[in-house]
């Protein structure tokens, strides 16, 4: 593969937290349509790793390219390059005084000046997509809670990402209402969209993922196919780990 094929490269990524080192020159390549499964214990620097792709904590040290464009360097606009990076967090963050259909629309029109119809036709198709069309006058209070996450999920979408970003998407929702959500996460992958997903779910990593980074003390320990990883765990960090997971 050249290096044309990479969207995000991280180079010796580094973060700090009041002189506690949550990141230790982390390095890896997200290729784009990869699905990039990351697990690990809780504590272990996955979210913040996550976080750090888009910015939203600032690494201590390392390079960030997204794009063919250093996102670290302080002279560039990230908010340009957030609207290429769709986040999806634990708990939906969607807006409760608004509809649906406005949290969908609200940043293409804002950010992307595109009309309300566009912004509307747009956000309905990716509403019937996820079979929520029918509650797109709805507000979030009315919801589910696999409901809110598949809503959180297409709004990313509205903005028409290069790559999804999830933080643990499943992690905040009763058990009966995983399958769902997963299941708009795979047909995403189904389409090859680029998608770094930190989640404890190992069915998920194990049948969606291309690539599977296991994060300790804020390494990556291992890294391989999920077939490798999975079925033959080369430390024994991980092997007691699976062994509590699996």
């Amino acid at each position: 593969m050249t290096d044309n094929n990479v969207l995000i490269s991280v180079k010796n990524l580094e973060k700090k937290f009041n002189g506690v080192t949550a990141l230790k020159s982390v390095s890896t390549d997200i290729k784009k349509g990869e699905v990039v499964v990351m697990i690990g214990p809780s504590g272990s620097g996955k979210s913040t790793f996550l976080r750090c792709l888009n910015l939203l904590e600032m690494p201590t040290g390392g390079t960030i390219t997204f794009n063919g464009v250093d996102i670290t360097d302080r002279n560039v606009n990230i908010n340009i390059h957030r609207q290429k990076m769709g986040m999806v967090f634990q708990h939906f963050n969607l807006f409760p005084h608004m509809t649906i259909l406005k949290n969908m629309t609200i940043a293409p029109m804002k950010l992307q000046k595109k009309s309300e119809e566009e912004a509307n036709a747009e956000a309905m198709k990716l509403l019937e997509r996820v079979g929520l069309a029918d509650r797109a006058n709805s507000y979030p209070s009315q919801l589910s809670g696999g409901q809110k996450q598949r809503i959180a999920i297409v709004r990313a979408l509205c903005m028409k990402p290069d790559v999804m970003l999830f933080d643990e998407p499943t992690s905040a929702l009763d058990p009966e209402m995983v399958g769902e959500v997963l299941e708009v996460m795979k047909e995403l992958a189904r389409d090859n969209m680029t998608m770094v997903v930190v989640t404890h779910e190992m069915g998920f990593a194990r049948e969606v993922g291309d690539r599977v980074l296991f994060l300790e003390d804020g390494i990556i320990m291992e890294e391989g196919t999920p077939e490798q990883l999975f079925n033959n765990p080369q430390t024994e960090r991980l092997k007691s780990f699976l062994a509590k997971v699996l």
